[in-house]
């Protein structure tokens, strides 16, 4: 068999990610699995994995990726460290026609990549088989805690960025006492399961929809909901829902999700979020008297998308702001009580790099590594290249006039 190099390169954006596709274990599993496969990892000083653990599992650092068939990266790579004809897996943020990253995809059609996107990876029933949404819901639900505490200065929390791993949030989360507040959480896919994973370890109950807006509390609660909890067609309120129906026709629905506002103190908001489809309220909404809600965990983080006060996203060292419901003003966090605070970072699982790592590698071996390790390409990436050798996909022709400059 043919051998396959696969080398593992530093993050070239800026601010840099200090994820890592593979830990060393999962390097070594591999290369041990696939004897024709030879790992190496471009030395850098960023990653939560230091150069030296490689080292010791055997994986040697290599400083020139440019003898390598495959590379491994999280983030966009810079245009200028991009090497012609090769195959590259990263996030690359094209597929939704991204305006900034438009001159990326330019130069990956130009250098005759084939360019593998971790988030158009799907299988046959259009589910993402590689994702870090789980961790992005276990620290968005982690960072709504920490920012309650100082809110009303009820307790301090450390920074999810300085506990070494998911276990150590968990140790800081038994600190916590929470007064009988009410908490809705969006979202039944990995980013609502990471972040009810949170919840149940803060032993918080979790209530029906239908009692979390008729029922008042002595202790914590939370229900989680999904579209249909939330949004109606628009013109036949009382027809059976329709899920195939609500995800090819957003449009012709609308939401209902204020009375959730109207009940809950905290929104956690955790549901993939269709341009076509209703906001979750409007900024008239958040005028209201009985409007609840007063800190919001934007873990999807759409700028200007499926909640009003969503204006600007956050970053790991300034996770919030507050919004002005009156002026629509952004201002400090936690200045008025009158005011919404909104986290919305968009790089949570960045927070706890190396727990959020290990998950992704494991999601690699299993569900990626055995098609890209073919020759030709498995049916997975086959079906799901976003290029091959600089042309567009069979599922991404879509993209012809963002590709080309137009």
């Amino acid at each position: 068999m043919e051998a396959i190099k696969i080398g593992i390169i530093r993050e070239g954006k800026v601010p840099s990610d200090r994820r890592v596709p593979l830990l060393p274990y999962q390097c070594a599993e591999i290369v041990a699995a696939y004897p024709h496969v030879k790992i190496v990892v471009q030395p850098s000083d960023v990653r939560c994995i230091a150069n030296k653990e490689y080292l010791a599992a055997g994986i040697p650092l290599q400083e020139d990726m440019s003898d390598c068939d495959i590379l491994l990266g999280i983030k966009e790579v810079p245009m200028h460290q991009l090497i012609p004809d090769k195959t590259y897996l990263f996030f690359s943020h094209t597929i939704k026609l991204q305006p900034h990253n438009q001159k990326l995809l330019q130069s990956i059609v130009e250098k005759r990549i084939t360019m593998i996107d971790y988030e158009a990876l799907r299988d046959t029933q259009e589910k993402r088989v590689i994702a870090f949404g789980y961790f992005a819901g276990i620290v968005g639900a982690y960072n709504t805690f920490l920012l309650l505490g100082r809110k009303y200065k009820l307790f301090d929390l450390k920074p999810a960025y300085k506990c070494y791993d998911i276990d150590e949030l968990k140790q800081e989360l038994r600190k916590v006492f929470i007064p009988p507040l009410k908490i809705v959480l969006t979202g039944g896919g990995r980013v609502g399961n990471g972040a009810e994973m949170i919840l149940k370890e803060m032993q918080i109950e979790k209530v029906s929809a239908e009692d979390f807006l008729k029922k008042t509390y002595s202790k914590p609660v939370y229900t989680q909901v999904t579209s249909a909890d939330y949004n109606k067609r628009m013109f036949d309120a009382h027809a059976a829902w329709d899920s195939e129906h609500f995800h090819e026709h957003p449009e012709a629905y609308e939401s209902t999700f204020l009375r959730f506002a109207k009940a809950a103190d905290i929104l956690i908001a955790g549901a993939y979020w269709d341009q076509r489809a209703p906001k979750l309220f409007t900024t008239e909404d958040i005028k209201r008297s009985d409007f609840s809600v007063r800190l919001i965990s934007d873990i999807t983080c759409d700028i200007n998308g499926s909640i009003p006060s969503t204006v600007k996203s956050t970053n790991i060292f300034d996770p919030a702001y507050d919004f002005n419901p009156f002026t629509k003003d952004i201002e400090a966090p936690f200045s008025d009580p009158r005011n919404i605070t909104v986290m919305a970072i968009d790089n949570l699982p960045c927070e706890v790099p190396r727990s959020a790592s290990e998950d992704f590698g494991n999601q690699l071996i299993k569900n990626v590594i055995p098609d890209l390790l073919q020759q030709p390409y498995g049916a997975l990436i086959q079906r799901c290249a976003l290029t091959v050798k600089g042309k567009l996909g069979p599922q991404f022709e879509y993209l012809k006039d963002y590709s080309e400059g137009k």
